[in-house]
C-alpha cells in the first residue's frame, strides 16, 4: 500500500506540490540555471531607458484611428 505523505515548508507550514518539491530539487543540482536566469532578466528588464527619446518616439509616432474598420 501506498503511503501519502504531503510536504510543507517548515517555515511557513504550507502545503509544497510535486512540481514545486521538483523545481526545488532542480535548482539545488543546478545552480548554474539560477545564474542564467538572473542573465536574462538583466538583458531584457533591468536597462536603462533614455527618456528624452522615448518622449521623441512618442511625438514622432503616427495617431491611430480609433475604428479599424474604416
Amino acid at each position: 500500500m501506498m503511503k501519502h505523505t504531503e510536504k510543507y515548508r517548515p517555515a511557513s507550514r504550507q502545503y509544497v506540490s510535486e512540481f514545486e518539491q521538483f523545481m526545488d530539487d532542480y535548482l539545488a543540482r543546478h545552480p548554474d540555471v539560477q545564474e542564467d536566469r538572473q542573465r536574462g532578466w538583466y538583458r531584457w528588464w533591468d536597462h536603462r531607458v533614455d527618456l528624452d527619446e522615448l518622449d521623441k518616439q512618442r511625438e514622432n509616432a503616427l495617431p491611430v484611428k480609433p475604428c479599424v474598420y474604416d
